[in-house]
């Protein structure tokens, strides 16, 4: 807004006068600010930069009255300017990239970032917070006592006593006699090494894949036939058999029903599985020492009508072809597969079962 005179502003401590005067941009924006804020408006000046911020507030701070006549001038000549605004940029490089997010590769937008040095992952300390006790304690083995003892100060108190707890007795009394010394340490100090150590925590290489190979392996071999399933299996022990035992805990078929659902969710499974389908599943599996056992656990875990019903469908449902009671299975597979990821039930983990019989 310019600089034009408008009408009449009184000081502190002054009565209104009528005669004119000519407001300062600050002036009618702290006019707008306190017009919109009467208003109900919602308005989030933290993006702006600290030192208008503070000049914003200081301005508002000195001004006591606008008449009616002053506010309706400012007012309109806000409304003018933005109406004939005809586009905004986002602020800076942060908000440049966040306005093209999706739109350019993750590889230009990291370098950018790290380039601006803008804060890659919002409030560092809240992913400092956020991140596991080994990457914590591998970051304070690196670093000054300093900066671990601004580190543990700014953890909730069972976290640090946590990390304190895994630290060697003398790095941990020197870390808590330079937590006695952090009184002096400026907001923007505690600021910059929360900076430093969240980038830190993200340095990772970037990865072409979301998920990690023993999952994709996993999640193929969910959906292949035993004959295929089988094939690799053993094909991966003979290569790797530390790999091969990480895809068999990561692979859910049918034959695990009865080690990784629990009972009680097994009714869960007629609602989401087409009687027929769920017929001819069971039909297969009974034929096979291999699933035998999952189709016993899922009868044996319904309601004895239905399970009867089952039972008079299955021995009428005649011969069934190899390949489309596997197709069956794995219906029911994803079917127990679409009720987790819902939240609708929880499988029992494969290495808890391991565990166990370890035990």
């Amino acid at each position: 807004m310019g600089n034009q005179p408008l009408a009449r502003l009184s000081s502190p401590g002054s009565e209104p006068t009528p005669a004119p005067v000519r407001l300062s941009p600050r002036q009618k924006a702290a006019i707008i600010v306190r017009f919109l804020l009467n208003e109900g408006a919602e308005l989030s000046l933290s993006n702006l930069p600290d030192d208008l911020q503070a000049q914003l507030t200081t301005q508002m701070g000195s001004m006591r009255y606008v008449d009616r006549t002053t506010l309706a001038d400012v007012v309109a000549e806000f409304a003018s300017e933005l109406e004939a605004m005809g586009l905004t940029f986002p602020r800076g490089v942060a908000g440049a990239l966040s306005a093209l997010d999706g739109r350019i590769s993750p590889q230009t937008a990291t370098r950018l970032k790290k380039e601006a040095g803008v804060r890659q992952f919002g409030d560092p300390w809240e992913q400092v917070r956020a991140a596991k006790t080994e990457a914590l304690l591998e970051i304070i083995q690196r670093e000054s006592v300093e900066v671990s003892a601004v580190l543990l100060s700014k953890l909730d108190v069972m976290r640090a006593a946590e990390l304190m707890g895994e630290l060697a007795g003398a790095t941990a009394r020197s870390v808590a006699l330079a937590m006695s010394q952090t009184g002096s340490v400026t907001p923007d100090a505690v600021d910059r090494i929360g900076l430093s150590l969240a980038a830190q925590l993200h340095n990772v290489p970037e990865t072409a894949f979301d998920e990690g190979p023993v999952e994709r392996v996993g999640a193929i071999l969910n959906y292949s036939t035993a004959f295929t399933r089988d094939d690799v299996l053993t094909g991966l022990d003979e290569e790797d058999e530390g790999f091969a035992a990480l895809v068999r805990k990561a692979i859910f078929t049918f034959v695990n029903v009865p080690d990784r659902l629990e009972p009680t969710d097994v009714p869960k499974i007629t609602r989401e599985v087409d009687p027929a389908v769920l017929v001819m599943a069971l039909a297969t599996a009974e034929k096979s020492d291999d699933t035998a056992a999952a189709a016993s656990f899922i009868l044996e875990n319904l309601s004895k009508r239905m399970a009867e019903a089952l039972r008079e469908e299955m021995q009428e449902s005649g011969p069934i072809k190899k390949k489309d009671g596997e197709a069956a299975m794995t219906q029911v597979v994803n079917a127990i597969r679409q009720l987790e990821a819902r939240g609708e039930i929880t499988l029992v983990a494969a290495e808890a079962e391991e565990d166990e019989e370890d035990g």
